[in-house]
């Protein structure tokens, strides 16, 4: 469940998985998982990580830096309520959808995007409440979430969707109700199976947030989730003045892209989706569509039970482990460059 601000930029707050960290040049030294360490092992698996890209993006923290990477075009769609659902799109090719999780929006999967562009015309939404997406709405739930993804889907045509973290979920759910989706690729879906997802922590984050403690919340968030093992093991009083300083150091960010005080409060939805996914493997018994299950080997042990719940249960899955990468690993300052090779295997193969 996922995060980087546009700078994903709003340097130390921007961490997590649902929210994670990238060093901001003008904050000085910041708490950080260092992107490079995990591309090593997984490189031997899917090659060198090279982009097979017009575009020609460079490996690195900052993809914002280089115009090619910022250079996209952008549309909207109306989903079924008549809420916008904007998106960002680059490439040529078959059509690709990219789903981004929590506390996450549609500039923080820009590598994968980019990586894929040459073989996919590549649309990556922004999920309600987002940037150029309308609000969350009162009756929000799964089933909005499924149809936001149903109009873009329609309106694009593509029959490949890529979900990472409470993304995964929903591209999941969506199949079950979409034939024309041929292939979905999964990067660790948080389904709760007989409670494996911790949950314990949401009413503290519901109360900080609502008292507007935006760092507060997220430390909470990255201590209750546990995919960034740095956070977990540094104490709360000293991560939370961290955090909140980060945030006030840099708030300008590139046009078109959410600051990290905005992605915050929207954990909450994310959890609301997780709530009401949980304990449903059962449904996907039956379904059509081929799977690909993709999670890392440095990723919290409970993303390996919703693994392991879905390989035994859907009649057409393949799941492949990448070492070394965490749960952010689909993202910009994760390995976005291997996954990229594991979604053209897959969305290429027949």
């Amino acid at each position: 469940m996922t995060e980087q601000g546009m700078d994903r930029g709003d340097a130390a707050v921007e961490s997590g998985r649902e929210a994670r960290k990238r060093p901001d040049p003008a904050a000085g030294d910041t708490v950080k998982d260092s992107p490079r360490t995990r591309h090593t092992d997984t490189t031997h698996e899917y090659g060198e990580g090279r982009v097979r890209s017009a575009d020609a993006v460079r490996d690195s923290p900052h993809p914002r830096h280089t115009d090619a990477v910022r250079e996209y075009g952008r549309g909207r769609v109306l989903s079924a309520d008549g809420t916008t659902i904007g998106y960002r799109q680059r490439g040529r090719g078959p059509g690709a959808i990219l789903l981004h999780g929590g506390m996450l929006a549609s500039q923080h999967l820009t590598k994968l995007a980019v990586a894929l562009s040459a073989e996919y015309t590549v649309y990556v939404p922004d999920r309600r409440g987002r940037g150029p997406s309308g609000p969350h709405g009162d009756d929000y739930g799964v089933v909005r979430e499924v149809e936001d993804l149903r109009a873009l889907i329609t309106a694009t045509g593509a029959s490949r969707v890529f979900g990472l973290s409470s993304g995964a979920l929903i591209a999941l759910r969506t199949a079950l109700v979409t034939p024309e989706l041929d292939r979905i690729a999964l990067y660790e879906p948080p389904l709760s199976v007989d409670g494996s997802v911790p949950t314990d922590w949401v009413p503290r984050y519901d109360d900080e947030i609502a008292a507007g403690k935006l760092a507060s919340g997220l430390v909470t968030v990255l201590k209750g989730l546990g995919t960034e093992p740095l956070f977990v093991r540094v104490p709360r009083f000293v991560l939370a003045p961290l955090l909140a300083i980060g945030s006030r150091v840099r708030r300008d960010v590139p046009e078109g892209e959410v600051t990290i005080e905005a992605l915050v409060p929207t954990q909450h939805f994310d959890m609301r989706v997780i709530r009401e996914m949980a304990d449903t493997v059962k449904d996907y018994a039956a379904l059509d569509a081929r799977v690909l299950l993709l999670g890392g080997t440095r990723s919290p042990a409970y993303f390996g039970v919703s693994l392991d719940a879905l390989s035994a249960t859907l009649p057409h899955a393949r799941r492949v482990a990448l070492p070394g990468l965490g749960h952010s690993g689909p993202e910009d300052d994760g390995a976005p460059l291997v996954v990229a090779q594991a979604l053209r295997d897959f969305f290429g193969g027949r």
